[in-house]
């Protein structure tokens, strides 16, 4: 009977072992996704049985550093240019592509905090009051019986909590994350461009008011010219070709600043929408560009392409 009841315990025993490890291997089963692992690129050669420890220019180049979820700072103040920096401040706060950019910034960061709320438990309440006045007198009895009253409170508290057994509110908080460092690479990129486009801009608008300067003295130069060609033609100086070519040095000229002033007015246009507002509501007097370009230290080219990519 010992015997018997010693093989008994020993197949339980067997039985309930071989139960454990089916639990553990049905748990790690239903863990949700493996975690991340950058896959390495090949290195190994296609006609070489080893691959090189490293490529024989290494020595010549620098491992890149992206910072574009860094912010770039005020960089246009080294142009001295006081009506630049007035501009390039509103386009943070007036920019519709930025704040589109900016709230779903905002809305990936509010992500991870929700996800991050399934890690702990959840306690919720409904309290509830209630008054019950009993009448003065009895419907059958004039008489006034009595004054009762009853009121009741109630506060119930449910508790509840969710174990992360297959890991899936770790893998979502994980993705949120991830998900908030790339919105933020996207926002910072997306005001560097619109901070650089509305520089450019800017440029090109003091630019055509450079040329537009030029060719307004040129048309008064050709003006005076064709004039004068007009006057030696009617004394009997100057051939018809004369007049002929002056007329012509003046009309193609004057179709040249007609031109600038309307590549002119698409630049302030561009501003406009830059800025948020309608263009017909932006507008800004002719000054042409008399700056000096900012000094470039040697290597900043390099460092502005590792910022963005």
């Amino acid at each position: 009977m010992s015997f018997v009841i010693g093989v008994a315990r020993l197949i339980l025993t067997g039985i309930v072992a071989l139960l454990l490890v089916l639990l553990v291997v049905a748990f790690e089963g239903c863990t949700v996704g493996p975690k991340y692992i950058r896959p390495t690129a090949p290195t190994t050669a296609t006609y070489k049985e080893e691959a090189p420890a490293a490529f024989k220019e290494s020595d010549q180049w620098q491992p890149a550093k992206p910072g574009d979820q860094a912010s770039h700072g005020k960089w246009w103040e080294i142009f001295g240019d006081p009506q630049l920096n007035q501009l390039e401040e509103q386009v943070a706060s007036s920019n519709q592509t930025l704040k589109v950019a900016e709230a779903r910034f905002r809305e990936a960061r509010a992500a991870i905090r929700f996800n991050r709320a399934a890690q702990f438990p959840t306690i919720s309440t409904s309290p509830s009051a209630s008054y019950v006045k009993a009448p003065d007198y009895s419907p059958n009895s004039p008489a006034k019986i009595r004054e009762a009253s009853t009121g009741d409170f109630e506060l119930p508290i449910d508790l509840s909590y969710e174990m992360d057994l297959w890991g899936r509110v770790r893998r979502s908080v994980a993705a949120a994350r991830e998900e908030a460092q790339a919105t933020a690479a996207d926002y910072e990129t997306a005001k560097l461009s619109l901070e650089a486009e509305l520089a450019l801009d800017y440029f090109e608008l003091r630019s055509a008011d450079a040329q537009k300067q030029l060719l307004d003295n040129t048309v008064k130069a050709y003006t005076d010219n064709l004039q004068l060609t007009l006057g030696r033609f009617k004394g009997g100086v100057a051939p018809r070709s004369d007049v002929a070519q002056a007329q012509t040095q003046l009309d193609t000229t004057t179709v040249q600043n007609t031109d600038v002033t309307v590549q002119r007015a698409q630049f302030e246009h561009a501003i406009a929408i830059l800025m948020g507002k309608p263009p017909a509501d932006f507008s800004r007097a002719a000054a042409p560009l008399n700056n000096q370009p900012p000094s470039i230290p040697i290597g900043l080219p390099s460092d502005l392409l590792q910022m963005v990519r």
